[in-house]
């Protein structure tokens, strides 16, 4: 096929032999099969601000740290530079992310490096050696759909101990090879701890697994694995390897707001006594 504009580069400079075909184009970026040496692999090239979809990408950039503090600056000014720069910080963020959970012990694909808004990375294939097809493209059993969506939760669980929420993950950013399901899409992936919207994105990524699952799986209907996992997050109980129940008891006793009032005025009133004894005043009746 005609090579791309935004490869071309990449196949003068020898890293990239020959572009195969368009694999897909979504809404951050186009995907496209290449050969690299001896090895087919893929290239992912994003696509420019103005021309992404992806919604309220703002979102997903809070708390991501900038090394450099003027970059930093920029990035905040919005001037010319600061654009170009949060675009580079976007793209590279999918790169830090995969090596990042790799080592944390998520499948994901292997990464070779983002040269100029291209990112190259493994080919996840099947046992034919052809593409691996999307969740959302495979047919299974109760009992695959439960083993799968275990994976997955314990995935999930893995990347919010090594810091990170996918942000985006539905059935449409996970691939199925023979050894089963692989992470993909990770530009938009949140730090856990400085992200306000952290919590209510893991919820979603974990509900829509496992609303999906749960189409194969009826048992998984009415679990609270999103719950499940926060709860032992904020309470520094999660760890990789956690068993998770999909099991949540909600806390319904309410607090008594009058007791706790009358408790403050009491402890208030007590305070105003001792300050009053100190300075040798008499106490008001």
């Amino acid at each position: 096929m005609k090579i791309p504009k935004r490869l071309q580069p990449l196949v003068e400079d020898g890293l990239v032999d020959e572009v195969i075909h368009q694999l897909m184009s979504g809404k951050e970026a186009t995907v496209y099969v290449v050969r690299c040496g001896a090895e087919i692999r893929c290239a992912k090239v994003y696509k420019e601000a103005n021309k992404r979809s992806f919604k309220k990408a703002t979102q997903y950039q809070e708390g991501r740290k900038v090394r450099n503090s003027r970059r930093a600056r920029a990035m905040g000014k919005g001037s010319k530079f600061g654009r170009s720069e949060q675009e580079q910080t976007w793209q590279t963020a999918e790169v830090d992310a995969l090596y990042r959970l790799a080592n944390a012990g998520v499948r994901v694909p292997e990464p070779y490096g983002c040269i100029d808004g291209v990112l190259l990375m493994e080919l996840i294939t099947d046992a034919d050696g052809d593409v691996a097809p999307r969740l959302g493209d495979v047919e299974m059993s109760a009992e695959q759909a439960l083993e799968d969506h275990a994976i997955v939760m314990q995935y999930i669980t893995r990347m919010l101990c090594a810091g990170l929420v996918h942000g985006d993950l539905s059935e449409f950013n996970v691939l199925v090879d023979a050894a089963g399901p692989v992470i993909i899409d990770l530009p938009q992936a949140v730090d856990a701890a400085a992200n306000n919207h952290a919590e209510r994105m893991l919820t979603r990524d974990v509900n829509k697994i496992t609303s999906y699952y749960a189409l194969y799986a009826s048992k998984l209907q009415g679990s609270q694995y999103a719950k499940e996992i926060w709860a032992l997050y904020e309470n520094g109980e999660l760890h990789p390897d956690v068993e998770l129940t999909g099991l949540f008891e909600e806390n319904e006793a309410a607090a008594d707001v009058d007791t706790v009032l009358q408790e403050i005025k009491a402890a208030w009133e007590e305070e105003q006594a001792r300050l009053l004894r100190i300075n040798g005043d008499e106490i008001p009746v």
